[in-house]
């Protein structure tokens, strides 16, 4: 649910500049949350395939339609209480049911994305799309030297050495692959022909956020695609930060199931999912110094007269859908001067591409022309 943070702040860029994030953008990354938005930004329209199917504000009405369909509100209470009383078989054996299946049915997300989606391809991606995801397989180890896996359409002005082709995978299979958050979804299983090596690979996979965040992005999906004298600029837009310190007396309280308790708010995977990122963050900042923009904040500073927006990702309640809303906003307002820059930044470089598509035409028509033209005698 808190892909409603970005979803939002696009929303203001688009309405801010006039123009769709897939004109301006020319490669999008991310997964879970991010996946689906980016996904969505650069599905080709079905009547007007040059054109993307949405804009962020329909991005907007998508969680807000279909949060609570797809994390029932009950359910995050049941697990807690299981957790909370082992002494029981019943409820042991009820335990091991939701550990075993995933915290969630996927049934209403994925028929959602479907209708999101449809048939579309990861292929059909008006500019160049990455959706990370993590595969459990073996399979996937030898063929690509390791579990992460990059679903990859390089398109426009991208560098694409070896002209590789994309995956022949559905954005639905993709997204659900990168969606399948750990303790809240069981894995995707989806088979992929791969027209680089003739082979049709088998992806068991789990959320791409175990892995992904910018710095690993840029490093492990987008540095190599990068023109060749280009300097990139990396757009950072966040969910929130919900990594908090935990005092030491606190930490050893918790005990071996408490470090995985939902009341204690899953520290052991918050410090698993943010341990990386901690890790790289400060020098790729360094590396990309003034061509990096983060649009973020913490969602566990509070500001005054506001109430802050849940940390959990499935808290699709109207009063948490209004916060994080309002939360972006805030964002939006802290980092005003970033984000007019931001805009400014996007419409140039939507300008220098209609420049360079516009040359190449005439170009062309040149070229076409001048063919045209040679007689029969020649």
């Amino acid at each position: 649910m808190r892909g409603l943070i970005p979803a939002h702040i696009m929303a203001a860029i688009e309405k801010s500049t006039g123009l769709h994030m897939a004109d301006m953008v020319d490669m999008f990354t991310g997964a879970s949350t991010g996946a689906i938005l980016n996904a969505a930004l650069t599905r080709p329209h079905r009547r007007r395939p040059h054109e993307p199917q949405y804009k962020a504000r329909h991005m907007i009405r998508f969680y807000e339609s279909e949060g609570a369909n797809i994390f029932p509100r009950d359910r995050f209470r049941e697990l807690r209480g299981l957790l909370h009383d082992f002494n029981n078989r019943t409820i042991k054996l009820s335990l091991n049911n939701l550990i075993s299946h995933g915290y969630y049915s996927p049934r209403n997300l994925a028929n959602a994305l479907y209708a999101l989606y449809g048939d579309a391809k990861l292929g059909d991606s008006l500019t160049s799309l990455v959706i990370p995801c993590y595969s459990l397989g073996n399979e996937t180890n030898a063929v690509a030297g390791g579990h992460a896996v990059w679903l990859k359409n390089i398109n426009g002005a991208a560098r694409n050495e070896g002209n590789q082709k994309p995956m022949e995978v559905t954005l639905y299979d993709a997204v659900m692959a990168s969606t399948a958050a750990p303790t809240y979804f069981p894995c995707h299983d989806f088979s992929a022909y791969d027209p680089n090596t003739g082979r049709w690979r088998s992806i068991h996979a789990i959320d791409g956020s175990i892995f992904d965040n910018p710095a690993v992005a840029y490093q492990g999906a987008v540095r190599q695609h990068v023109p060749e004298g280009a300097q990139p600029v990396m757009i950072c837009l966040g969910t929130g930060i919900t990594n908090r310190s935990i005092h030491k007396d606190e930490w050893n309280s918790f005990g071996a199931l408490g470090v995985v308790d939902p009341a204690n708010d899953l520290p052991l995977i918050n410090i698993f999912f943010h341990a990386t990122e901690s890790a790289l963050m400060e020098s790729f900042g360094h590396e990309m110094g003034r061509n990096l923009y983060i649009l973020n904040r913490s969602l566990l500073d509070p500001k005054e007269g506001m109430e802050l927006p849940s940390g959990d990702i499935d808290d699709a309640t109207p009063e948490n859908i209004e916060r994080l809303g309002k939360f972006a906003a805030l964002i939006i307002e802290e980092n005003q001067k970033t984000f007019d820059s931001l805009c400014h930044l996007l419409v140039s470089n939507r300008d220098r591409k209609m420049k360079q598509q516009n040359d190449f035409m005439s170009t062309l028509r040149r070229t076409v022309h001048a063919l045209t033209g040679i007689s029969q005698d020649s």
